[in-house]
């Protein structure tokens, strides 16, 4: 027989709270059979033992190796023009609703649906410059592991199992750090996470739900997984379920009416927003009728299982399957739903391997449990501090200075190239490459851009489309002379830069190590 523990997580004896006499002889039987060497007597825990005992120790290193995946700069492509809308919603107090800032689609009808994201970022560049988009994502970063990290906790009961779980699916969440409002979404989808899980003994945390999803949609996109996970709990909490591994206990009838009315007040949040029911349908108008940008965008592209995230995608699935096979684990339905829902997402679009990552993590903490029967020791609270305040001065040391980032962002972006081009008069008609279009939007106001990574509005138009003909050499001087192009700011190794170059009509008027710049001459 296992141990068993007296303490704060598995109670034999409630001691210091009255209880019913048959209760009372009900644990001293169990008690008394069970062998002396496997009752395990809990330590009290104080205010020391939260803040640094062992599972404390465990979080900050958690920490301390998160930050370290995410000391790659701040160079994302879509923090400027969200600086931007930040910006000009805290100077006029009114939300965008047309673009401003290109001029192959100027005044276009546009819906900003982050546009609560962007404020925490613009919030830290008000106060230090690029170290503070550093610091707010860090915070983030931060927050996603110390809910994930509890959230594996509370499912395997183990801090170790939950801070080697987290460990393992680090590599896997790098795909999105960075200075993004998709984070804050990701903060949201854990909260709902442990929402569930908190329901399951006391229900009336349900009712956290409506507030979170009307921060939520104001914030990101993601609150439509969010709904697709609430609607599969809900159906999941229906059934009487015991087949093979597979269990689900049904809940009374009275809190499913609570269920289905949470739920009811979860959607009807969701239009609680600035721009009505065209943010609600934002996340279908991408998934249906953006088809270049899915098709073209990186991060929604299947993961290269090539690559180092693709192969730790497989062997954390295959490890975990045969965890389950070995130990003969029991998992709830909707874990299983939950676990198939984030599994087809990572393997259909790399953007969500940080979703498999999430879903993955307290189930693999519940298969390795068994770390449990090794003894922790003795806690050593000075230690701990000693640890803990190293790790806290490495955290600080290695946080990278506005000069450091400045450094990063001139090897992604045209630096030097814009002050050419701003300098030039009149600016206008540059056709700037797309990772490039939102850093022109923030440091050189007075350039139109010709496309930028929101996309949607792009693809609408058919500039997108043209963009990417352009740079697939595709018709690309007779689409040039379409749009009437004056400027070519674009990557000096690429296509279209060898292209224009051996065209009489263009000549090069700067260039650098990032980008060169065209001007038409004819």
């Amino acid at each position: 027989m296992s141990g068993i523990s007296v303490g704060l997580e598995n109670e034999v004896l409630n001691v210091g709270r009255p209880q019913p006499m048959s209760q009372m002889m009900a644990a001293c039987e169990t008690l008394a059979s069970v062998p002396p060497s496997n009752i395990v007597l809990s330590r009290p825990q104080g205010w020391w033992h939260i803040w640094f005992g062992f599972p404390a120790l465990l979080g900050g290193e958690l920490v301390t190796t998160v930050l370290m995946f995410a000391h790659r700069g701040i160079g994302d492509p879509d923090i400027w023009w969200h600086l931007r809308n930040a910006e000009e919603l805290v100077r006029t107090g009114h939300f965008v609703r047309a673009d401003a800032y290109s001029y192959t689609v100027w005044g276009a009808k546009w819906i900003n649906h982050e546009w609560l994201g962007e404020l925490p970022y613009y919030a830290g560049w008000r106060w230090l410059g690029l170290q503070g988009l550093y610091v707010v994502m860090a915070l983030a970063l931060v927050g996603i592991f110390l809910l994930l990290y509890l959230l594996a906790y509370r499912r395997a009961r183990d801090y170790r199992a939950a801070a080697l779980a987290c460990g393992i699916a680090i590599p896997l969440t790098t795909v999105s750090f960075g200075p993004r409002t998709l984070l804050f979404g990701w903060i949201f989808l854990l909260l709902e996470l442990l929402v569930f899980q908190a329901s399951e003994k006391s229900p009336g945390w349900l009712w956290a739900l409506p507030l979170l999803f009307t921060l939520w949609v104001n914030t990101h996109g993601s609150w439509l997984i969010g709904i697709v996970l609430l609607l599969a709990f809900s159906a999941a909490s229906c059934f009487e379920v015991s087949a093979g591994r597979i269990e689900s206990h049904r809940r009374p009838l009275r809190e499913l009416k609570q269920l289905a009315t949470v739920a009811t007040f979860c959607v009807a949040a969701l239009f609680l927003n600035p721009y009505g029911w065209r943010l609600v349908f934002y996340p279908f108008d991408l998934a249906f009728r953006q088809k270049l940008n899915v098709s073209h965008v990186e991060e929604w592209q299947s993961p290269d299982f090539h690559s180092i995230r693709g192969k730790l995608l497989l062997a954390l699935v295959l490890a975990f399957l045969v965890l389950i096979l070995v130990r003969r684990s029991r998992l709830l339905l909707h874990e299983v739903l939950f676990l198939l829902i984030a599994l087809y997402a990572a393997f259909t679009y790399s953007r969500f391997l940080f979703l498999a990552a999430i879903m993955v993590t307290p189930l693999l903490a519940a298969e390795l449990s068994f770390l449990r029967a090794r003894p922790v020791g003795r806690e050593k609270p000075v230690l701990n501090l000693v640890m803990m305040t190293a790790m806290l001065s490495l955290i600080i040391w290695q946080v990278p200075s506005n000069a450091q980032l400045s450094a990063g962002i001139s090897e992604e972006y045209p630096v030097a190239a814009i002050g050419h081009l701003s300098s030039l008069r009149p600016v206008d008609r540059v056709l700037n490459d797309y990772d490039w279009g939102g850093y022109l939007i923030w440091h050189a106001r007075q350039v139109p851009v010709f496309v930028d990574s929101r996309v949607d509005i792009f693809e609408y138009s058919g500039v997108f489309a043209d963009y990417l003909d352009i740079m697939g050499l595709k018709n690309s001087l007779a689409l040039l002379r379409k749009h009437h192009v004056r400027y070519v700011l674009y990557g000096r190794e690429k296509a279209l830069a060898y292209l224009l170059r051996n065209t009489p009509e263009w000549k090069v008027i700067y260039e650098d190590k990032t980008a060169v710049l065209f001007e038409r001459v004819q």
